[in-house]
């Protein structure tokens, strides 16, 4: 973003770039130099600058057992990639994600890590930017739930008074496309010592072992035509809207659901969602199907005092703390190791 308006955007492949994120480094440089970057920041971290990075921050943004290689877990490509911006002197912070922020009552992080990750925070704040635009309030007039359905996990989050106030994180939350999204106790102790980052990515609702491309709006009608897949959309679309109607615990009266995410472009998805959810606000569709990048940039531009400098204070970005192992009561949780 220049002066609060969109002055680049572009996708990639996040296994190519993790493979090698030169291409991303020199897309960057070619518009720099710039005041902030926000960067990619898995579980989040609050507010961390990268000269502050160290072993410990990376592990956190992860979230690896010791005893697993990266390379199995899938997530290798998020340090190559952090790593490579800080190498190229990007002005890189790494932001929080919705466990670290002041305005999601302590009560409802009890025994939890993932109530909406980083790229969901600044999804949120896309969603608190669109609908203040669109019904012309300011930002703490703003209310509504955020269902970010991407292409592999689910998620939800509440946002009361141009604040996030809950959310049911991916690996918390709804079924996904890909990801099994909440996973029964039971099941992670039967799995036992197998129990992997692999195992938590999988088992979705459409494409529960990561063989299909759902890259395209033309994949997604297929699928979306697709007799096979019939269940699976109805179990998508039903965990999502339970989302809904739990959040509704933490903000009453939505004025609206914002449906962000990949899936968002499936053809009749809204208009299900619509059905399920009329009775609770009304289903609008997201700004932009790339929210979090977007939100992101929507954030740089805040934290560095620029057009959306009062959104940043609204959502008390800079009064993010602590970790997200910090809120565990669980037995066995003292013992973690990460890698």
């Amino acid at each position: 973003m220049n002066g609060g308006l969109p002055l680049f955007e572009d996708s990639f492949s996040s296994a190519a770039l993790g493979a090698d994120p030169a291409p991303l480094v020199d897309a960057l440089r070619a518009h720099g130099t710039f005041d902030l970057v926000v960067g990619p920041a898995g579980y989040g971290l609050p507010l961390v600058r990268a000269a502050d990075m160290g072993e410990r921050e990376l592990a956190l943004m992860v979230l690896k057992r010791a005893d697993e290689p990266a390379e199995r877990a899938g997530i290798a490509g998020m340090r190559t990639i952090v790593r490579a911006l800080i190498d190229a002197g990007m002005p890189l912070v790494l932001g929080p994600g919705a466990i670290h922020l002041p305005t999601v009552p302590s009560h409802r992080k009890w025994n939890r890590i993932d109530l909406g990750t980083a790229d969901k925070v600044a999804s949120a704040a896309l969603g608190i930017v669109d609908q203040a635009e669109r019904l012309e309030i300011p930002y703490e007039e703003t209310r509504f739930v955020l269902l970010e359905l991407g292409g592999g996990f689910s998620a939800a989050m509440a946002v009361d008074s141009g604040q996030i106030v809950d959310g049911f994180g991916g690996s918390a939350g709804p079924i996904g496309a890909r990801a099994c999204g909440a996973l029964d106790g039971e099941v992670a102790y039967l799995i036992g010592g197998a129990l992997s980052k692999r195992t938590i990515f999988s088992g979705g609702a459409l494409d529960p072992d990561g063989a299909l491309d759902l890259g395209s709006r033309a994949a997604l009608r297929d699928l979306r035509e697709d007799p096979r897949a019939h269940e699976g959309w109805v179990a998508l679309e039903e965990a999502a809207a339970k989302a809904v109607l739990a959040l509704t615990a933490s903000v009453p009266a939505p004025r609206e659901v914002l449906v962000s995410g990949r899936l968002a472009a499936a053809p009749g998805l809204l208009a299900a969602l619509g059905e399920r959810l009329a009775h609770v606000a009304p289903v609008h569709a997201a700004q932009s199907v790339k929210s979090a990048a977007r939100g992101a940039a929507i954030l740089a531009d805040g934290l560095a005092g620029g057009t959306y400098a009062p959104l940043v204070e609204r959502m008390r970005l800079r009064e993010a703390s602590g970790g997200v192992l910090d809120h565990l009561r669980l037995y066995g949780a003292q013992s973690i190791a990460l890698g």
